[in-house]
């Protein structure tokens, strides 16, 4: 469902999505998911791109998203969920954004 200035939001994040996926690949990334409301359609003037991606990385959780907007400096809002392919692969189970990727995402890389 779109609303009002959706069509231009929803372009803006076409637009950046592929910008990351041409420019991530060079930087780690092997695979990356779309998740949260732009991966089920819903776009409104505040939605941002939520990005499951999976990176072979030794840096702490909490500063691994750090990398990529340092690095892509982003042009509009983008929540980074960064794993590794063994913590993708052999999650427990509990987490909500996995979860989602697995379940719902949608693979736009990888």
């Amino acid at each position: 469902m779109m609303y009002g200035f959706g069509p231009q939001r929803r372009q803006m994040l076409d637009a950046e999505l592929k910008r990351l996926i041409d420019e991530m690949p060079q930087l780690g990334m092997t695979s990356m998911f779309i998740v949260g409301p732009f991966a089920h359609g819903e776009v409104g003037p505040g939605t941002a791109l939520d990005l499951v991606v999976v990176q072979e990385t030794d840096e702490a959780v909490h500063r691994r998203a750090d990398f990529w907007t340092t690095h892509l400096r982003p042009r509009i809002g983008i929540n980074f969920y960064i794993y590794t392919s063994d913590e993708f692969e052999n999650s427990p189970g509990g987490d909500p954004i996995l979860h989602d990727a697995a379940n719902n995402g949608e693979r736009v890389y990888g």
